[in-house]
């Protein structure tokens, strides 16, 4: 968390320091650390726990280090039924269990800071063995939740299927991903045509049937059950942001495509967020044309690195094949100027560095395209729409989606960015630096069920581009995310300015917004997750009957409150 009274600290206080110096190791280097258990020590600690399934001592590190608990007991179970004796024994014995993948977030929806290492909090990993991947019909396909983006996605490459968009790191699972309604960026460019098994909304909106670890009253305990689309409980657990635990999915799939992806630097950000009706190579203007953009605008900087994605069956002449995904290794392996000058920032307080930052982030991006012949690329779907590795720099991110009209997506991004400008320049003229990384804009549909082809689909209960059943009109979400480092001092109160906002200008009224699960929100002038008033009344209002249908639901499938974290406990309160 941010800690606003840094910002009275001077260099040479060491104990300031210190704690920015392990925050930002953490942010650029987070490994999690196993060690075996002593067999007497977890019989002595875990008595009774299921034969046959393992445990090690763990670290529990999200992505940016912000939360990082050590000593936690883990477990690996080998399937759904392991799933189900860990979950009763955790019952039992008054545990909780909470579902580990990759700790790619940033969210206490796992654990949250300060969690003490004899906690009886059992993390359940899904990456050892709920991996499996098999085709039950030609558009199809079941897989365990442990699975990551990556390797489902290039399965489904070698099978000649793919998605329409996903989220750019690869080494999300497949189950973190749908609890927290991940997504990609895509809209139908003008003229263009859904195919079958595509979908313009979440990954969470390609779910046909899952399989969660649930209460089951007439045997008196937890076991594995099979819940499909049309089913009402099912739409509580496709976005079920951890307060259950989905073991395997069965998603609807599509044919692959080929898709080019062009990256440009020469677009002013006065030109490409202009106000809505202006002319020129605005947001609005690519949308029609191409559909899938994103736009990651560094830190004071007037120029941002935006990507254009397009349907291209056949290689552009101009385009570089690529046959692997990753393909900006300058974005990836963080380039010694920008790696000198983070540090500098944390280690000697040096936070008025953040305009050297955000230029020397947009001169990697603009040298490294050229340098690597990236600009302009070409190939399978996965090969362009992953671009993001663990080794890239690890910076904390709020995160909000804005549900508009497809003709008010320009007024969004205009007004968003010109308050997220001029409070930026506020903060500096006061010798304030609150922001030193980037602002990131992706635009995606939302989630229709009718996209799964299966009559009586439900939506998903939770997930942020869920429709809003007053506002047909409105069928697009812009999603908007502001980056810096873990332990700048003022970015708690920026961020609920920018917060504050985004409820206030889409209230409803002219556009609603919507919290990242993933991300940081609910900002006080000290730290994220904390505004009451956000947690208790806001988010859940957003979502209108469906919150309280989805949160009767999972309370009803653990009635024990087994899969609860603090969090949990505050906005399903």
């Amino acid at each position: 968390m941010t800690d606003r009274s840094a910002s009275n600290h001077q260099p040479g206080d060491s104990s300031w320091t210190r704690r920015g110096f392990l925050r930002t190791a953490a942010a650029l280097t987070a490994v999690p650390c196993l060690i075996a258990a002593d067999p007497a020590a977890a019989a002595e600690e875990l008595p009774d726990f299921p034969a046959g399934v393992s445990l090690v001592r763990a670290a529990y590190r999200n992505w940016d280090g912000e939360i990082t608990v050590t000593g936690l007991w883990a477990c690996a179970p080998d399937g759904p039924e392991q799933v189900a004796a860990v979950v009763n024994w955790a019952w039992r014995h008054d545990w909780t269990v909470r579902p580990r993948g990759a700790s790619h977030g940033w969210s206490p929806l796992t654990v949250p800071e300060g969690t003490p290492s004899d906690a009886r909090v059992l993390l359940v990993d899904t990456v050892p063995h709920l991996t499996g991947l098999a085709l039950v019909a030609p558009d199809e396909v079941r897989a365990g939740t442990g699975v990551t983006l990556e390797a489902l996605l290039t399965w489904l490459e070698e099978h000649g299927l793919g998605v329409t968009a996903a989220p750019a790191p690869g080494d999300l699972t497949l189950g973190g991903a749908l609890a927290v309604d991940a997504h990609g960026t895509a809209v139908p460019a003008r003229g263009e045509e859904r195919l079958p098994g595509h979908t313009y909304g979440s990954l969470s909106n390609l779910v046909l049937s899952l399989t969660a670890v649930v209460w089951d009253a007439g045997s008196g305990a937890y076991v594995p059950r099979t819940f499909t689309r049309d089913e009402a409980d099912c739409a509580a657990l496709l976005t079920h942001l951890g307060r259950s635990l989905v073991t395997e999915v069965t998603l609807r799939v599509g044919p692959n495509t080929s898709l080019r992806c062009v990256s440009r630097t020469d677009i002013p950000a006065s030109e490409l967020f202009a106000a809505p009706g202006s002319d020129g190579r605005t947001v609005e203007s690519f949308l029609e044309s191409h559909g899938r953009v994103e736009a990651i605008w560094f830190a004071f900087t007037e120029y941002p690195w935006f990507k254009v994605w397009s349907v291209e069956p056949r290689k552009p002449l101009t385009s570089r094949r690529v046959s692997s995904p990753y393909n900006y290794p300058f974005s990836d392996n963080v380039p010694k100027p920008v790696a000198e000058l983070a540090g500098r920032m944390v280690t000697e307080a040096a936070w008025s560095l953040a305009p050297v930052l955000g230029n020397a982030q947009l001169d990697a991006a603009v040298l490294g395209l050229v340098a690597t012949m990236s600009a302009d690329i070409w190939g399978p779907s996965k090969n362009t729409l992953l671009y993001l590795r663990p080794t890239t720099l690890r910076v904390h991110a709020n995160g909000y989606a804005v549900l508009t009209s497809r003709a008010g997506v320009q007024r969004v991004v205009s007004e968003f960015t010109a308050f997220y400008r001029e409070r930026l320049h506020a903060y500096a003229a006061a010798g304030r630096f609150p922001v030193n990384g980037s602002v990131e804009i992706r635009v995606t549909g939302l989630d229709d069920p009718a996209d799964t082809g299966l009559a009586g689909a439900r939506a998903p209960s939770l997930s942020a581009v869920r429709a809003d059943a007053g506002h047909p009109e409105w069928d697009t979400a812009v999603w908007l995310d502001v980056l810096t480092l873990p332990g700048t001092p003022d970015a708690a109160a920026f961020y609920r300015e920018l917060e504050r906002f985004l409820l206030t200008a889409y209230d409803g009224t002219h556009g609603l917004t919507r919290v990242e699960w993933s991300k940081g929100w609910g900002y006080t002038d000290e730290a994220a997750w904390s505004d009451e008033e956000v947690l208790g009344t806001v988010v859940p209002s957003s979502f209108g009957a469906a919150w309280d249908e989805a949160a009767a639901t999972l309370e009803r499938l653990d009635p024990h409150r087994v899969f609860r974290a603090p969090l949990h406990e505050r906005l399903f309160s």
